[in-house]
């Protein structure tokens, strides 16, 4: 397989991934249109967003051991946060791929909020998401999202076997919260399970007062470096498209 990268890609161009477990497929589209992007994640905003950009897609999560690669990398050299989430990345979409019938554009992405230097991925447990929330409330922090795209088609499908990715950022100013406020929000459940222990597209949205960057890049999946990453190998995004969202 050829190699391709995008901007600040180049460093991991050789990073490891985890093999892939419990892999469950649930198409996006109508019946008998079969989609050429195969998301690697169960992230509902990232659903969310291909969906209401009208992009086909399906949606191939992965079990992906993500301290075990990261702790992988880190053993060979320093990884900044930009860096670590675009390993991620690379490493869930090559699972997907690997679980997959072949033949897609495969689309890996990962989050993480940098505070201070250091990593804020999923709390996982309520008590480390309201300590975060104490750390995160009234101040400024960088979102990053890492995005991996993979070229699998067949040669005569205009297929480049290309690998590349990049990492999209912006900065997140998080509200003046009190410790009701967030003992509220956490019981939600929502921080849980979600990088940097908050949402802007859903429960979390209103601590949330300014972004500043690509706003997509708070969800998880940033349009316009897709459309970027979409255009080295060829494939305008408009392609993408569900039938019915592109006038067919």
């Amino acid at each position: 397989m050829s190699a391709q990268s995008a901007p600040g890609a180049d460093r991991l161009q050789d990073a490891p991934a985890d093999a892939p477990a419990d892999v469950e497929t649930e198409p996006a589209t109508e019946e008998g249109f079969e989609p050429l992007l195969l998301l690697a994640s169960a992230s509902a905003g990232r659903r969310a967003t291909l969906e209401r950009a009208g992009i086909a897609f399906t949606a191939h999560p992965v079990d992906l051991d993500e301290e075990g690669v990261l702790a992988a990398a880190r053993a060979e050299g320093e990884l900044s946060t930009a860096d670590a989430v675009l390993l991620l990345a690379r490493a869930k979409a090559e699972a997907a791929l690997a679980a997959s019938d072949g033949g897609y554009v495969v689309l890996g992405c990962d989050s993480m909020l940098e505070l201070d230097g250091e990593d804020l991925g999923k709390p996982h447990t309520p008590e480390r998401a309201i300590e975060r929330w104490r750390s995160l409330r009234g101040r400024t922090a960088t979102l990053h999202s890492g995005h991996w795209l993979l070229d699998d088609r067949d040669a005569e499908d205009g297929g480049t076997g290309a690998t590349l990715g990049a990492t999209a950022s912006c900065e997140v100013t998080f509200a003046a919260l009190d410790d009701d406020e967030i003992e509220a929000y956490v019981a939600t459940g929502e921080p849980l399970g979600v990088a940097g222990a908050f949402t802007i597209d859903g429960l979390g949205g209103p601590y949330i007062t300014s972004v500043h960057g690509d706003p997509h890049a708070v969800v998880g999946l940033s349009l316009p470096l897709l459309r970027e990453l979409l255009r080295e190998i060829d494939v305008p995004i408009d392609v993408l498209r569900r039938p019915e969202a592109a006038g067919a």
